[in-house]
């Protein structure tokens, strides 16, 4: 049996994120969506999944997740046996940056989470097509599930996140870096540099899809971490699906 697969969802989601991968993969090897958990920093939501997670474990994680699973990587490399990063940035916010999700935060805490989420993943970050309006309503649901709470902890986990370039020049596990061709919050040339700095790193650019390639190109992204999964190593390269 090969190694279980750790899945960490992103900003305002649960494992209907992850759902078709799942689906396809999960006949060949254990897997589990983790939970961001109560904390409000990157390295207390770190703790809290590797408190439930499997003793070794293959590792992917989108957006926030991603930044959690960058953290466990840095704080237990031995338990991972290799990563991918799915739209995520790897530098702290800037100020202007984290100033601005204070109104979201108390948009979300007065009623208005489906707004102050909508102004978090704008339309545009998403690809272009009759199925936006359609993924939207698919994020409204599961941020609804996590509440406004959950909206205001991962905020300020965000706003708090740690700058990890070093983690990545030294990681050695076999690592995807993998997003969106149409995702503007965490646009292509950003996981470009990623992978740069990582030693075995392949970059996937998927095509017709934005900041939620899971949903938007479920095929193409399944296609990529199975790849990643199957393959021992990987020299760098970029693929487009």
């Amino acid at each position: 049996m090969a190694e279980p697969l750790l899945l960490i969802p992103g900003f305002m989601a649960d494992a209907r994120m992850f759902l078709p991968q799942v689906a396809a993969l999960s006949a060949g090897r254990t897997i589990q969506v983790a939970s961001l958990g109560e904390g409000d920093t990157i390295e207390d939501m770190a703790g809290e999944v590797l408190a439930s997670a499997p003793p070794f474990f293959a590792l992917a994680g989108h957006w926030i997740g991603g930044l959690v699973a960058m953290e466990i990587l840095r704080r237990a490399p031995e338990r991972v046996s290799r990563i991918a990063f799915l739209d995520v940035l790897t530098l702290t916010e800037t100020p202007n940056a984290a100033a601005e999700r204070e109104p979201r935060i108390a948009m979300a805490r007065a009623g208005r989470l489906a707004e102050a989420l909508e102004q978090e993943i704008p339309a545009a970050a998403l690809a272009p097509g009759a199925g936006r309006a359609d993924l939207q309503s698919r994020l409204r649901e599961m941020a609804e599930s996590l509440g406004p709470e959950a909206f205001a902890r991962q905020s300020r986990a965000l706003m708090r996140r740690p700058n990890q370039q070093k983690t990545f020049s030294n990681a050695m596990v076999q690592a995807l870096v993998l997003c969106g061709a149409h995702d503007t919050l965490c646009p292509v040339r950003r996981h470009e540099f990623l992978a740069a700095l990582m030693p075995r790193a392949t970059l996937c650019v998927v095509e017709g899809a934005g900041h939620v390639p899971t949903l938007e190109q479920p095929e193409a992204v399944t296609d990529a971490l199975r790849g990643w999964l199957s393959t021992p190593y990987l020299l760098r390269r970029t693929t487009r699906f």
